[in-house]
């Protein structure tokens, strides 16, 4: 098949997706909306689609309940999108660390039938890069029998493991489409604020950072301005990194493992961001297995891994992925980094969260809630972080911890803690 053959509509392209098949979505801001459109308008005619992604962004026409007999999500990763439908018995999720999905494309324990994604334009030697997120992608691309893909020209074209050659696709529907875009810099309360200090404090010279996406690490980022010489290897970033290169902050210099080059697997930011990715050599996008492999980041000097929790008990269970049943999103790369901070000369392993929920319960408690799963267990934390403070727990018993936890708890929430940690342990801290 020549490459013009392979030029199709959307509402052509689609048609390879059969009853029975199992889909793979690219995920985060290389969601490929124009094709999981089309596929919605097919809905009464198939059964039983399987969908698999990590986190995708936007609409997600094909989550509609009424569709319930066409698509369910079999997700790595619950986003929002299709957090209700996973949640209501339209889907399901599969606990696993952002660092092994790779393997059960390869290993066939979730064999791709068809994988839609969403591409840069090719370059004249016939290469699309698969852009913002590589992560997982390139494996499903690998293992799918079927590719089809949105040649996007809004698409950036990054460096690293994400070149894809036009042969290997199947079917090419050219689009247009903006990609989604966030910006948590402007949504930074003065309690994300007081937690940005008091990572930026943990961080030093020369340290190689971890940081998700939300307000939290664009706090502790917009709090690094002084800092010197940092890096970067993480599994995404977004607009606050940038900031960082922009004032000479981030210089990659004391890397061990790729000097010189910010490493990641996935962004979600502005277009200001995906403008500077472009074609940019400083930065290289790998795929996940490798980006989050503890090992490799260990290699790294000290690691500063900053990640987020829903809750933690008072002796530093961290549950980062559910509110109880209620599968809110998904174990991720935590785990990931935070064993390769521990492993990293000087790394420091960070849980850094809010000390109340929106609704004013603390996010400190006795015992998590039923249901909820362990990201992150007691024994690989390190440091947890709230707006009143750090808590170091690494080498403490369970009754200092507690206290320790009790202590950066919100003030309104201390003396029942208090009081159940003295009817869990008695009065006397060993």
């Amino acid at each position: 098949m020549n490459s013009t053959s392979k030029h199709k509509t959307a509402a052509e392209a689609v048609k390879v997706v059969k009853s029975g098949d199992r889909l793979f979505l690219h995920g985060s801001a290389a969601t490929p909306h124009t094709l999981i459109r089309a596929l919605g308008d097919r809905a009464e005619e198939l059964e039983n689609i399987e969908i698999v992604s990590i986190s995708t962004l936007g609409d997600m026409c094909l989550a509609n309940p009424d569709h319930r007999d066409s698509f369910h999500f079999n997700s790595v990763f619950v986003s929002q999108n299709i957090r209700q439908a996973v949640n209501n018995g339209m889907g399901n999720y599969i606990p696993v660390f952002l660092s092994e999905i790779p393997s059960l494309f390869h290993k066939n324990i979730l064999p791709i039938d068809v994988a839609f994604i969403n591409i840069s334009p090719p370059d004249k030697h016939g290469f699309c890069s698969l852009g913002v997120s590589v992560d997982v992608a390139v494996a499903a691309v690998k293992s799918a029998k079927i590719v089809v893909a949105q040649v996007n020209s809004r698409m950036p074209r990054t460096h690293g493991d994400g070149l894809l050659h036009i042969r290997d696709i199947d079917v090419m529907v050219e689009v247009s489409d903006e990609l989604p875009e966030v910006d948590y810099r402007k949504q930074i309360t003065s309690v994300e604020e007081a937690i940005g200090r008091h990572c930026a404090s943990l961080v030093e010279d020369g340290a190689t950072l971890q940081l998700g996406i939300g307000t939290i690490p664009d706090a502790v980022l917009a709090q690094l301005t002084t800092h010197k010489d940092l890096g970067v290897h993480t599994e995404m970033f977004s607009d606050g990194v940038i900031d960082l290169l922009k004032k000479g902050v981030i210089t990659n210099k004391f890397k061990k493992k790729h000097q010189r080059k910010v490493i990641t697997s996935f962004t979600t930011g502005t277009r200001e961001l995906y403008d500077f990715i472009d074609d940019n050599p400083e930065f290289a996008f790998l795929e996940s297995d490798y980006v989050n492999d503890a090992y490799v980041i260990g290699k790294n000097p000290k690691v500063a891994a900053i990640n987020s929790a829903i809750e933690i008990d008072i002796t530093g269970q961290v549950c980062a992925d559910s509110i109880g049943t209620f599968q809110f999103s998904g174990v991720g790369g935590q785990m990931d980094f935070i064993k390769g901070a521990a492993l990293s000369d000087g790394g420091k392993p960070i849980i850094a969260m809010a000390s109340l929920t929106s609704r004013g319960q603390s996010k400190i408690v006795p015992f998590l809630k039923p249901g909820a799963g362990v990201v992150t267990t007691r024994a690989h934390v390190h440091y947890v972080v709230t707006e009143y403070g750090v808590a170091y727990l690494y080498g403490k018993n369970l009754q200092q911890r507690a206290y320790a936890l009790m202590n950066i708890a919100h003030p309104d929430h201390r003396e029942y803690l208090e009081k159940e940690i003295r009817e869990r342990f008695g009065k006397t801290i060993f």
